[in-house]
């Protein structure tokens, strides 16, 4: 039986260029799917769609059958949310039923994508016994349960599984997130910003890492994906001499920042809407780490592409895609394109 490889979340940002990858470099892959748009979508580059969701056991299993490496790279990545629940039933509960279907279908590897956020669980107290840990977002609460039930499925039915942490994925193809900051800026809309560490791994480097992650990782073991750690307010200023654009937003005290969020949330609790502004979406900002990715170059052989390459990439693809509203002055182009990756999914 030819070897094959079965990945989640394939319509989106990174699951999208990892099957183009996969598929690219002549794999077999089946790709985890829900409507018939999407299934289209990856008939297209040669996958074979697998209708199912993540809590689907049955659908999940009979999908693996036959695959050496499963990559579950689906997730739910957002702030601000009135109710959380739907966060922790894909992250949390879809992950544990997706790894006990790659246990019970004889998968010999699982590539579990979790995220850099899981390194920025704190203490709430010194360390004393009992003392809950504090995280930063809900998002990253559910990320670090989520991590934690697989590895857990893992101890008890011996599936090898191998954790990627990546860092903000950034790249040609995306639009949302830390992406938004970066469009605003460059579109001159970003008129105040929150400073604090800014960690960025390119899009074809992630995606690399996770191919490299099932051929290399050790399992059990956790291998955070990141190729350039800095600040928001430096890397505003990269896109700036990039770009020839001289002005910047006002950065907010931490202080003001949070209360300005808090008073957001309070209107948009009383209008009945999702707030585009919250406390933990600047606590992400403030408080995160600064990563180091240098495991995942030593151990697994990743080289990482310098961050002025994504960047100008980045920025030729936004000029592609229409998404500037503003000339450019000093920006001589770049490749919108890694050629030795196909376009990532958007």
């Amino acid at each position: 039986m030819t070897p094959r490889a079965f990945v989640t979340g394939a319509t989106g940002f990174l699951g999208g260029a990892l099957v183009e990858s996969l598929a690219g470099s002549g794999r077999s892959v089946r790709a985890l799917v829900r409507s018939d748009t999407a299934a289209t979508r990856m008939v297209a580059l040669g996958v074979e769609p697998v209708f199912g969701d993540l809590l689907d056991r049955s659908a999940l299993e009979a999908g693996l059958a036959g695959c050496d490496v499963a990559y579950h790279v689906a997730g739910v990545n957002a702030f601000c949310l009135p109710d959380p629940r739907p966060l922790f039933q894909v992250n949390v509960a879809g992950s544990r039923s997706l790894a006990l279907a790659a246990a019970a279908a004889g998968v010999e590897r699982l590539v579990y994508t979790s995220s850099a956020a899981t390194m920025d669980v704190q203490s709430a107290a010194t360390g004393r016994p009992g003392v809950e840990p504090r995280f930063l977002s809900r998002y990253a609460q559910s990320k670090t349960e989520a991590e934690r039930a697989v590895l857990e499925v893992a101890d008890q039915t011996g599936l090898a599984v191998v954790c990627v942490n990546p860092a903000s994925v950034q790249g040609p193809g995306r639009t949302s997130g830390t992406a938004r900051l970066l469009i605003g800026y460059l579109n001159g809309t970003l008129r105040v910003a929150v400073d604090g560490p800014l960690n960025v791994i390119d899009i074809a480097d992630c995606t690399r890492g996770h191919i490299l992650a099932a051929e290399r990782g050790v399992p059990g073991e956790r291998y955070l994906l990141c190729g350039a750690s800095t600040t928001l307010r430096a890397g505003l200023q990269l896109l700036g001499r990039l770009t020839g654009i001289e002005d910047a937003p006002r950065f907010l005290p931490p202080g003001v920042a949070l209360a300005a969020a808090a008073a957001v949330e309070v209107v948009a609790r009383a209008r009945r809407r999702r707030s585009s502004f919250c406390r933990e979406m600047v606590r992400t900002l403030i408080e995160g780490h600064a990563y180091d990715g240098s495991r995942a170059a030593r151990d697994l052989g990743l080289v990482y592409t310098p961050v002025e390459t994504t960047m100008r990439r980045t920025i030729a693809w936004y000029i592609a895609q229409g998404l500037l509203t503003r000339p450019l002055p000093g920006f001589t182009g770049g490749p919108a394109e890694d050629p030795e990756l196909p376009r990532p999914a958007g």
